[in-house]
């Protein structure tokens, strides 16, 4: 009999544990690519810190910036598999699994804030639904600032940059070096500091941010403000993890990350004027691109969004459609 008692009141102990998981702290971790002081990785630790408050610390997320916990293209696999419970991730690196996660990226499609929001609007159900098959539950989206090209010499033309050394970050940028006969090299934001100052590379197309991040004036000289697209980070969060949580601790998550998003984005466009500054106060040649040099590249964003939507198929077209809609 003091058997059996304890067997049951083992199981009733057991079964009150799994139906109160946030009656005691629990603890998440959020990996994440960019540096500390990056305006991506400074709103998380604001979300984070948003989450704790409204739990009454209950709810407990570590930030691990700069790829600290998982390198770049690890973080969404980390997620899916639970390793980690929350991941930020720029969602284009996962384009070749899926065109969806690239049509942020497609050259000239959406080149400002206000039609990069228009384009998360039309794209975010999409979205949503390929990484719901994959066990994710999109949380919230920020813009990067437009996109540019760094370089240590001149370009003033498409022509300009025939054999130069690439860096590339996703499957569009690694495209765009093919098409004008550079050699592409995939290196990560966290790489790209020890890249530069090795001469690894020589031109890349990224956002003013990750420039002034990585001191790119220490070893180029041209930035050239091309506008090409505003790429963007997506955090998101294990279901099962989510799932677990009791109603207050996800009405709780769910604020915060609403937040997060509005704040996010703000950041990003107060940011972006600062960023170019910051690169003219460093003696960074600051540019528009020639009218050659847009030509170009204009051809080049022509081509690509012809390549995107034959492998995005009817669901791309579907997305750029609700997208010129708007």
């Amino acid at each position: 009999m003091t058997k059996v008692f304890l067997i049951a009141a083992l199981a009733g102990a057991a079964a009150g544990l799994a139906s109160t998981p946030t009656s005691a702290q629990t603890k998440w971790n959020l990996p994440a690519a960019y540096a500390p002081d990056n305006f991506h990785s400074e709103n998380l630790a604001a979300f984070a810190k948003d989450v704790a408050d409204t739990t009454g610390g209950k709810l407990q997320i570590t930030v691990h910036a700069g790829a600290s916990l998982f390198k770049a293209p690890e973080i969404k696999r980390a997620v899916m598999g639970g390793q980690a419970q929350v991941g930020e991730v720029l969602i284009s690196l996962h384009e070749n699994e899926d065109p969806l996660f690239g049509v942020d990226v497609v050259p000239f499609l959406a080149t400002s804030f206000e039609e990069s929001k228009k384009l998360w609007t039309a794209s975010k159900p999409a979205v949503e639904k390929k990484l719901g098959a994959q066990g994710l539950m999109v949380l919230f989206s920020v813009a990067w600032p437009p996109q540019g090209i760094f370089a240590k010499n001149p370009i003033n033309s498409v022509e300009d940059m025939k054999g130069l050394k690439w860096r590339a970050y996703n499957a569009g940028t690694s495209r765009i070096a093919e098409l004008v006969g550079a050699q592409p090299l995939t290196i990560q934001a966290a790489e790209l500091p020890q890249a530069l100052a090795t001469g690894v590379v020589n031109a890349f197309m990224t956002s003013s941010a990750t420039g002034y991040d990585s001191k790119v004036w220490e070893s180029m000289g041209y930035y050239y403000d091309t506008q090409a697209w505003l790429p963007k980070n997506i955090t998101f969060v294990n279901k099962a993890a989510f799932d677990a949580l009791d109603k207050p601790a996800q009405d709780a998550l769910l604020k915060a990350a609403a937040a997060a998003e509005v704040r996010g984005w703000k950041m990003s466009q107060d940011k972006t004027a600062w960023y170019i500054d910051q690169l003219k106060a460093n003696k960074m040649n600051v540019l528009p691109p020639s009218d050659t040099l847009k030509t170009g590249l204009k051809k080049i964003g022509d081509q690509l969004t012809a390549v995107w939507l034959k492998r995005a198929g009817a669901d791309g077209q579907a997305v750029i459609d609700a997208y010129k809609k708007m």
